[in-house]
């Protein structure tokens, strides 16, 4: 869901799209355009459908993003920090960098994308009736109101109780305004949106195996998704509390960054148990982070030549933390920065005092889940999944 074309700011809000938005695009244009239409409406130019097509694509991911504009201003309004806005295959993504502050802000955050698509969709009505009034039956009115019912079933299906859905959000408020504690108010929207994502996998494996219907591999697909955002909220929920300086691996082994890559597997590579090696410079800096895997990939001809600054992912793409933040926030950072899931953490005079990892990261799961047996077994366990899955965001 990472954005591939930034497009711009509306309302201040960043807003971007994935490569994968050409793909829902193109079948929703290809299908009203060559298939339906055609069908409903003959006698037009085949470009005429098309054109139509393209229309009613633009305006249904239009709708998408005013229906993710909704979550994103309201949560800014009630003091959420919001990263931005990405539109991708299933839809689009509404990310933030903070937390709701109380139940009833979350409930009106999640609730915010279905009622802005019950208003587009009544708009979408209100125009389909403008348009038979005064171009009867057609094209136009075909259109708008496919994209009318579309958004009615788009709020609908936001509000099943299931993260990370909107209902499953709105879920997680109920929860939270009941126990007071918002992390297993989260734990449990993330269980149910796991148990809807598998019965939608499970639906879809019928529809091929019975009906042979392509319908049912849109429904796995989407399910997969919300089994793995619902995994990854359920992994951030369980480190909630958690600070960096409890997880890090402290004092770790510096290298300098000017010796050659084949000095560096002699001296540190060799010789340390580390598997990553931030880098010195002269000036006695952090310059950069270099992973064991990146050094692997490097030909062994090319070892006496390099220096190891050049193959190392640069500090400015590096995230950073300090040992007094939330983990959940520091992972927030991590993701989209090279160093393959690490953290460097620097204390307040700026030196370097810790690394954070992803096995780290796994292993205070364990240790949260044990000292809290209350939230079920199923916590106690890790499979090591990369834990900078999708947080915060709403998601269709």
């Amino acid at each position: 869901m990472g954005e591939t074309i930034r497009l711009g700011r509306i309302a201040g809000i960043a807003v971007g799209v994935n490569w994968s938005v050409l793909v829902i695009a193109t079948l929703i244009a290809l299908g009203l355009g060559v298939g339906s239409l055609p069908t409903m409406h003959p006698g037009h130019a085949e470009p005429t459908y098309l054109v139509a097509g393209v229309l009613a694509a633009a305006l249904f991911l239009g709708s998408i993003l005013a229906h993710e504009l909704a979550h994103a201003v309201l949560a800014r309004r009630r003091g959420v920090e919001v990263e931005g806005i990405v539109l991708w295959l299933l839809g689009g993504v509404a990310k933030f960098r903070s937390e709701a502050r109380t139940p009833r802000d979350e409930i009106a955050i999640a609730a915010a994308g279905p009622l802005m698509s019950l208003v587009v969709a009544a708009v979408l009505g209100a125009g389909a009736g403008l348009a038979v009034v005064l171009l009867g039956t057609g094209l136009v009115v075909t259109v708008l109101g496919w994209l009318g019912v579309l958004n009615v079933l788009l709020a609908l299906f936001n509000l099943i109780p299931a993260a990370p859905l909107d209902g499953g959000r709105i879920l997680r408020g109920v929860l939270w305004a009941r126990s007071g504690d918002p992390s297993t108010a989260a734990v449990s929207a993330a269980r149910g949106g796991k148990a809807f994502g598998i019965a939608l996998i499970a639906l879809g494996l019928l529809l091929v195996a019975i009906l042979v219907s392509l319908d049912g591999l849109w429904l796995m697909l989407l399910g997969w998704f919300i089994v793995t955002a619902a995994g990854a909220e359920e992994f951030h929920a369980n480190l909630k509390g958690v600070r960096v300086g409890d997880v890090m691996s402290r004092a770790p082994v510096v290298a300098p960054d000017w010796i050659a890559v084949q000095e560096l597997v002699d001296q540190y590579v060799l010789t340390q148990r580390c598997s990553t090696f931030p880098l010195r410079g002269f000036d006695g800096r952090i310059t950069g982070l270099l992973p064991l895997t990146t050094i692997k990939r490097t030909p062994a001809s090319q070892r006496t030549e390099q220096r190891a600054r050049d193959i190392a992912c640069p500090i400015e793409r590096v995230a950073t933390g300090h040992p007094d933040e939330d983990l959940t926030t520091l992972l927030e950072r991590v993701r989209g920065t090279c160093g393959e899931g690490r953290a460097l953490v620097f204390d307040d005079a700026g030196e370097l005092v810790g690394i954070v990892s992803p096995r780290d990261v796994s292993h205070a799961r364990e240790l949260h889940a044990l000292r809290q047996p209350q939230r079920g077994q199923q916590d106690a366990t890790t499979d090591g999944r990369d834990p900078t899955g999708p947080r915060g965001a709403v998601t269709r």
